[in-house]
């Protein structure tokens, strides 16, 4: 079996991390800030597409996207956590899978928060924003993961939290579940999956179950 992983409202939260590089740009350029909950609804999306969805100009996007960058490097170890037993999930899986990261974060930074929290040696690849020409929903980011695993004959899950990583796994045609512990709705998830979760280690569990009597 393969597990790709997201990262942000599946494994991590960072919200308060990603909202404080948000203010900060804002804050940087003076300019008006959008609400928390507008930064949080877009969670997920690439950086350029949630600036330019919170009003900044085409033409400026890049600068606060770079500015975003240079503050959430500073502090993303220390304002980021584990979800409650993302870790026992991760180790879990490892004991029955082969486990990859899509994520639409900078890869860079992800692999240090992985490291950060003793968990990156437990998958074989991460693949982050920097690493495609087209981020989730797009299939790209799993395709490319997925380059590195023999996938013949392979059960094959992505485990997301947002509608983005339930149509990426559909368009590269894996199997998907939802979990409820990130930033999407049940019922936005819904119209994408029917294996929903409240967390992701209820997810893994049932995928163990599910490995078990297939094998």
């Amino acid at each position: 079996m393969i597990i790709l992983f997201d990262l942000d409202g599946t494994l991590i939260d960072s919200t308060e991390a990603i909202l404080e590089s948000f203010h900060y740009a804002y804050d940087f350029y003076n300019k008006k800030h959008p609400s928390d909950a507008e930064i949080e609804a877009l969670i997920g999306h690439p950086l350029d597409v949630m600036f330019a969805r919170l009003g900044i100009e085409e033409d400026k996007v890049w600068d606060y996207v770079a500015l975003y960058k240079e503050h959430y490097r500073e502090i993303s170890t220390q304002k980021t956590v584990l979800l409650p037993y993302a870790k026992e999930a991760v180790e879990l899986a490892a004991s029955f899978a082969k486990l990859g990261i899509v994520t639409t974060k900078t890869g860079k930074y992800s692999q240090i928060l992985m490291e950060h929290f003793g968990l990156m040696d437990k998958f074989e690849v991460l693949i982050g924003r920097e690493h495609v020409e087209h981020p989730k929903p797009h299939a790209q980011p799993i395709l490319k993961a997925l380059e590195v695993f023999d996938i013949h004959d392979k059960d094959i899950w992505m485990i997301g939290d947002t509608e983005l990583d339930l149509i990426a796994a559909d368009a590269a045609g894996v199997n998907s579940i939802g979990v409820l512990s990130g930033y999407g709705t049940k019922e936005k998830l819904e119209r994408f999956t029917n294996v929903i979760f409240s967390d992701t280690y209820k997810a893994i569990l049932w995928l163990k179950s599910r490995n078990s009597s297939h094998s």
